[in-house]
C-alpha cells in the first residue's frame, strides 16, 4: 500500500484508502479510460489556463519547479501537478500556488471516483482527472503539468494545442522498460530512439517543443526531429551554450545538471506567446525554485542529528551519473533503498570510488532490493533511523538515495514536510 499520508477527517481518509488500493498504472498504457472519465466530468482539460507540459526521464520535476518559480516571480497564479508525492498525496495538487486542503481534496476525489465507476481507472488516471477538474474550476493564470510516465500514452497527454503554451523534454535515459519499450508496430526499434519517441509524443501542432539536444544520442535526436516534422511542431533545439546559460551558483537547486533544467524552463517560457514573462522573472525564478529530494541538504533534525546528510530520489543510471558528478570525489556513506524493478547498480557503480559503506533499507510500502543486491560489503537495516545509528562517528557525508518513496520517508522522519 502506498503512503498517502493520513487524515483525522474520516471523509478524507476514506478517499486516501481508495487511492491506495488502485494500481499505479494500467498493464497497457492508453488514453481511452482517461478520455472517457474526463468526458463524464465535463472535459475539464479543455478549459485550463495556458499549460506548460514537461516530459523526460530525469529532471522533469525540477524543470517544473523552475517554471513555477519563474511564473510566480512574474506575479501569476500557478496551478501545478507533479508526481510522485513525497510525504502527502496533497503535494500532487498545487492550486493557485497552495497545496490543496484536505476537505476540498476529499470532495474532489469523491466526484472523480463516482464518475470513474466501471472504467477500471488507475491511480494516476484518477489523480490527473482530479487535478484537471480542480484546475479548470479554480481561477489561475497558468498551469504546469508534469508527465507521469512516458508521454505519448500518459494520462496527461489528453491536452490539445488550444490550451498548451509550450512543451519540453528534459534529460533522457532508459527507465520503465516494461511500458516504454514494449513491442509495438510502427515505433522506433532502437531503445533510446523509442524513449525519445514516447517522450516527444506530447508534441502538438503549432505548440513550441523545447528539447535538450546536446544531451541526447543521435538516435534520440532523430526521433524527436521526425515527430516535430510530422506534426508541424515548432522545434526549439537548445545548444550547449544555452544549457550552461545559468551557472550552478545562480541556481537555487543543487547539482550541475540543474543548470540544464533551468535552461529548459527558460527556453519554454521564451518560446511561447500565451503568457508574458520578463528576463528578470526568469532569473528570479532560477534563484528561488525549490524542489525537495534532489541533492537536498537536510537540516539537523530527528533523523540526521548533527550529521551532514544529502537526500536524492534518483533511481536510474542517468541520476547516478548526475549525483556522482555533483559529489565530485567527496566520500560518502550510502544509505540506499531501491525498488526491486530498478537496476541496483545504477547508483552504486557511478559512486563506487567514493562509497565508504553501503546500508540497504526497505522502501515503505514497496518491494525493494535486499542488501546483497548492492555488493558483498553492503549491510542491511530495518529502517532509516537504524541505518543512521549504524554509521561510524567519522563526519563523512551521508547520502540517502535510490527512491523518491524513500526520500519522502526521510523528509517525514526529519520533520521537513514539503509545503
Amino acid at each position: 500500500m502506498r503512503d498517502m499520508g493520513s487524515s483525522d477527517d474520516p471523509r478524507v481518509q476514506a478517499q486516501l484508502d481508495r487511492l491506495s488500493g488502485l494500481s499505479i498504472q494500467r498493464d497497457t498504457l492508453g488514453l481511452d479510460a482517461i478520455e472517457t472519465l474526463l468526458s463524464r466530468l465535463g472535459d475539464p482539460h479543455k478549459h485550463l489556463p495556458p499549460v506548460f507540459h514537461v516530459a523526460g526521464t530525469n529532471g522533469k520535476g525540477s524543470t517544473c519547479a523552475f517554471l513555477r518559480a519563474m511564473l510566480e516571480a512574474q506575479g501569476y497564479r500557478v496551478h501545478v501537478t507533479t508526481s510522485p508525492h513525497l510525504v502527502r498525496y496533497n503535494e500532487r495538487f498545487r492550486v493557485a500556488g497552495k497545496l490543496i486542503e484536505d476537505a476540498r481534496l476529499a470532495k474532489l476525489l469523491e466526484d472523480v471516483f463516482d464518475a470513474a465507476e466501471g472504467l477500471g481507472c488507475s491511480f494516476f488516471e484518477i489523480t490527473i482527472a482530479a487535478a484537471f477538474m480542480e484546475f479548470a474550476r479554480v481561477p489561475a493564470d497558468v498551469c504546469v503539468v508534469e508527465v507521469g510516465l512516458g508521454g505519448r500514452l500518459d494520462a496527461t497527454n489528453v491536452m490539445q494545442s488550444d490550451v498548451l503554451a509550450a512543451c519540453g523534454i528534459a534529460a533522457l535515459g532508459i527507465d520503465h522498460e516494461k511500458f516504454l519499450l514494449a513491442p509495438e508496430e510502427g515505433v522506433p526499434k532502437d531503445p533510446m530512439a523509442r524513449i525519445a519517441f514516447e517522450k516527444a509524443g506530447i508534441a502538438k501542432g503549432g505548440v513550441p517543443l523545447v528539447a535538450m539536444m546536446p544531451d541526447y544520442c543521435p538516435e534520440a535526436v532523430h526521433a524527436i526531429r521526425q515527430i516535430a516534422l510530422d506534426r508541424a511542431v515548432p522545434l526549439v533545439e537548445l545548444t550547449i551554450q544555452q544549457l550552461i546559460e545559468f551557472p550552478p551558483e545562480n541556481c537555487s537547486l543543487s547539482g550541475k545538471h540543474q543548470s540544464a533544467n533551468a535552461a529548459l524552463a527558460a527556453a519554454m517560457v521564451r518560446s511561447q506567446t500565451k503568457v508574458s514573462v520578463s528576463e528578470a522573472s526568469i532569473a528570479a525564478g532560477i534563484g528561488s525554485a525549490q524542489w525537495p529530494a534532489r541533492m537536498q541538504r537536510l537540516c539537523n533534525g530527528p533523523l540526521t542529528g548533527k550529521r551532514q546528510v544529502l537526500l536524492d530520489g534518483g533511481h536510474n543510471r542517468s541520476a547516478g551519473d548526475a549525483v556522482a558528478g555533483e559529489l565530485d570525489g567527496t566520500p560518502v556513506h550510502l544509505i540506499i533503498g531501491m525498488l526491486d524493478n530498478k537496476d541496483p547498480g545504477s547508483l552504486v557503480e557511478p559512486l563506487s570510488d567514493i562509497i565508504k559503506s553501503i546500508t540497504a533499507v526497505p522502501v515503505p510500502g514497496h518491494d525493494a532490493h535486499p542488501a546483497s543486491a548492492f555488493g558483498a560489503g553492503a549491510k542491511s537495516a530495518a529502517d532509516l533511523s537504524e541505518a543512521m545509528a549504524m554509521l561510524p562517528d567519522d563526519n563523512i557525508l551521508v547520502l540517502i538515495a535510490g527512491s523518491l518513496y524513500l526520500a519522502g520517508q526521510a523528509l517525514k522522519l526529519n520533520d521537513e514536510i514539503p509545503d
